[in-house]
């Protein structure tokens, strides 16, 4: 019996140690929120105790003195947070309910989380958990969450009309807001879309995921170069688009700096070939992606995109034209290939440093999906020769979002990971801008959406011009490229660039 009791209170024993260790090993959290998704979400990590998190408590604005806590655990105020360290608070971290909060309520609860160096995890609502493992939920806070907006509201049953049993082209297909546009396109059952790019692998890579995605839908996908007026008009005769959207273009500012004649050849005449194509064999709509530095372009990459603009607008008038040429311009997108976001990301990683070009830079940012968003919308709601821009809300000030790319990595800016500024690279701006200092604006029915109305150019003018440039960049005159370019887009000023001499 002495032995039994002994055995028992050993068993006993260990299994209070191990769960002290497993207790000691969770994080403390705190739940923000004490409506019903935040007290569920608090309710399902409270009955799973194999779970690497333990609630300590509720988090709100103000409490209700008659509620002074919620499934046997305290409700504190907010500013039980702003007046303790997080030694005094002993919590690990705070958990959001992120689909639940306002953007810029949550930017403000987490500003204070960072500052007082508390960890910030996020949950997937109640609903979207029924078919996922909570554990696998439950992840830390990405910049991307505090950067995302409401989405625009699309009117789908026009858009649906518009691509519905129709036949797609997608230039740029295999890039990062070309595929975006191909899976949007795809989710609306078109006939067929042709998917074109001269990048082997990422095309290769996107025809992998369409095909298992959507097998019902014919796809085509075409490995060539916009440039090539023999090639891509081969694909006009043979398949009878209803829609384009041109997506390819060389945008990294400083390459396309060092490369001005590889713009010219992909961003203008490769524009030109495929716009004109489009009215030629009399392709309903023709939707340009240009970019916010097109407007007062400080590089080549800005202007070569602004002299497209010009070209694309201008066949908008000519004789026997029935194509509506519509363009679009957006700011930055989160996540695309070579983006600041993704690169600050392996920076942390790698443990810093850091590096901005100059602490006073700023960028306007929008989600991927956001943006082809607003493509597929301006394709349906455009009549002919619109620039559309987008509201892109407030800039981001790059030094900040790196600072807070740091803290929610768990890390201390210039302590554990140091920023260093390497200078502005050539032919880039400290500001960008959506609007041009001549252009003015005009709403639609989407209060996301404006139409900007620039100065344009008549065809004969820019069709000249185009040849002009296109002969200097087969010589691979750098400086007369970029003098033409001059001439094309007379608002373009070199910055920190080799061709300043040539607004003397």
């Amino acid at each position: 019996m002495g032995l039994f009791l002994f055995r028992l209170y050993v068993k006993e024993f260990f299994h209070i140690v191990r769960e002290y260790r497993r207790s000691a090993l969770k994080k403390r959290i705190l739940v923000l929120g004490i409506d019903e998704q935040s007290i569920a979400i608090a309710r399902a990590i409270l009955d799973n105790p194999s779970l690497p998190y333990q609630v300590v408590g509720f988090l709100t604005q103000r409490t209700d003195s008659k509620r002074a806590s919620l499934l046997g655990k305290p409700i504190y105020e907010k500013q039980k947070i702003e007046e303790n360290s997080k030694e005094d608070l002993i919590i690990d971290g705070v958990l959001i309910v992120k689909e639940m909060m306002a953007r810029e309520e949550m930017n403000a609860w987490v500003n204070l989380f960072l500052e007082k160096d508390l960890h910030v995890f996020k949950a997937p609502s109640v609903q979207k958990l029924r078919d996922s493992d909570l554990g696998g939920s439950i992840k830390s806070l990405q910049i991307e969450d505090l950067l995302n907006r409401k989405p625009i509201k699309i009117q789908n049953e026009k858009v649906e009309s518009r691509h519905s049993d129709k036949t797609v082209l997608v230039t740029g297909g295999a890039g990062s807001i070309g595929s975006e546009i191909v899976r949007q396109v795809a989710y609306f059952n078109p006939s067929l879309i042709v998917i074109l790019d001269q990048a082997e692998t990422p095309l290769y890579e996107i025809e992998l995921e369409m095909r298992e995605k959507y097998p019902h839908i014919a796809f085509k996908f075409v490995l060539g170069d916009v440039s090539n007026q023999h090639r891509m008009e081969s694909l006009f005769q043979m398949y009878n688009f209803s829609m384009v959207y041109h997506a390819a273009a060389y945008k990294h500012v400083p390459l396309v700096e060092e490369n001005p004649h590889e713009a010219i050849f992909v961003n203008i005449l490769g524009s030109k070939i495929i716009a004109r194509l489009s009215s030629k064999y009399k392709v309903n709509r023709f939707v340009m992606i240009s970019t916010d530095k097109a407007v007062n372009p400080t590089n080549v990459m800005g202007a070569s995109k602004r002299a497209a603009e010009l070209f694309v607008q201008s066949l908008q008038n000519v004789d026997g034209n029935v194509t509506k040429f519509i363009t679009t311009r957006f700011g930055n997108v989160l996540g695309s290939n070579g983006s600041v976001i993704p690169h600050f990301k392996k920076q942390i990683e790698a443990g810093g440093p850091v590096t901005i070009t100059h602490p006073d830079i700023v960028r306007y940012f929008m989600t991927i999906p956001e943006a082809c968003e607003l493509v597929l919308q301006a394709g349906t709601m455009g009549e002919g020769g619109e620039i559309f821009v987008f509201d892109m809300g407030e800039p981001v000030k790059i030094l900040d979002l790196a600072r807070r790319m740091i803290k929610l990595s768990g890390f201390e800016p210039n302590i554990d990971i140091k920023i260093i500024y390497t200078g502005l690279r050539p032919g880039e701006k400290l500001y960008e801008e959506l609007l041009s200092d001549d252009a003015k604006t005009l709403p639609t029915h989407n209060d996301k959406i404006m139409i900007s109305k620039d100065p344009s150019m008549g065809f004969e003018e820019i069709d000249t011009l185009t040849k002009q440039i296109t002969k200097a960049s087969l010589r691979r005159d750098k400086v007369e490229v970029v003098r033409i370019l001059k001439t094309i887009v007379p608002e373009f000023r070199s910055n920190n660039s080799i061709y300043e001499a040539l607004d003397k």
